[in-house]
């Protein structure tokens, strides 16, 4: 009788992951520190540990409630839509902070950089080789989780598996590529203002299409596991609205630092 209820909300039960989740993250990023200063990754490495399994665990457990529990009704994902919209709009307000830097220090370029941009002795990067590669995997990518969607709103499942596959491995290679264009960097975060809002920018994106792709690869093993239903898959929608804000920013970080910026 105490779970039965008349109201279409969900009262969330007591949990101990973010509790865990906030020290696995405070021992994170106290080995984040002491990798920086000392070079060691033993508190690193095990605050990374405890992240993971917590994630994994809530993840599991909020998978159960909208899957299994019926706890996600209209309202519920009513209210899981305005989360992620207004998280989406915080995320657009970050990345305008590194656009701000960039444009303020490139259109006034001071005389501690010789009032050039590039600074001199900043070889940046071609826009046309790299770059423009991964442009074309994201917007690629784009297209694929849109037909992965489609095919899921149609009820078409096999479809579906294959767009969102198609788009995970597309985010993996987006991330090797970037990860090879910085070991072939000549400049590093260090040189001047350049190197610090180049690397700012550009790594913190990378950072989100990992970030995005973890998010697309629970979905591939939701999907497979009959999890979603053409009405029923808010947490697909999400992870594609995610995907689609780290399209764009990937494309005004492709034209104003890559492009106009070199």
């Amino acid at each position: 009788m105490l779970n039965q209820k008349n109201h279409p909300f969900h009262l969330v039960e007591i949990s101990p992951w973010p509790i865990l989740g906030a020290m696995g993250t405070m021992i994170m990023v106290t080995g984040l520190l002491k990798w920086f200063h000392f070079l060691k990754i033993n508190l690193l490495i095990i605050g990374l540990i405890v992240n993971l399994l917590v994630m994994f665990q809530w993840w599991r457990d909020v998978a159960r409630e909208g899957t299994f529990q019926g706890l996600h009704t209209n309202k519920v994902v009513m209210g899981l839509r305005w989360g992620m919209i207004l998280f989406i709009i915080s995320e657009v307000f970050f990345f305008i902070s590194f656009f701000w830097s960039f444009f303020h220090s490139s259109l006034t370029p001071s005389i501690d950089i010789g009032m050039n941009w590039p600074p001199k002795g900043i070889n940046p990067f071609n826009p046309l080789e790299i770059p423009l590669l991964n442009t074309l995997i994201l917007l690629s990518s784009g297209l694929t989780i849109t037909w992965a969607h489609h095919s899921l709103m149609e009820n078409d499942f096999n479809q579906s598996i294959q767009g969102l596959l198609t788009t995970v491995v597309l985010g993996i290679y987006f991330t090797i590529l970037q990860g090879y264009e910085y070991m072939e960097a000549s400049f590093s975060i260090a040189d001047s203002v350049y190197g610090s809002s180049f690397f700012m920018a550009t790594g913190f994106h990378g950072l989100h299409v990992m970030i995005g792709t973890t998010f697309l690869l629970i979905c591939l093993i939701r999907l497979y596991l009959n999890h979603f239903s053409s009405t029923h898959h808010f947490g697909f929608e999400a992870a594609a609205w995610y995907w689609h804000f780290v399209d764009v920013v990937w494309l005004f970080l492709y034209i104003s630092i890559y492009w106009w910026g070199s």
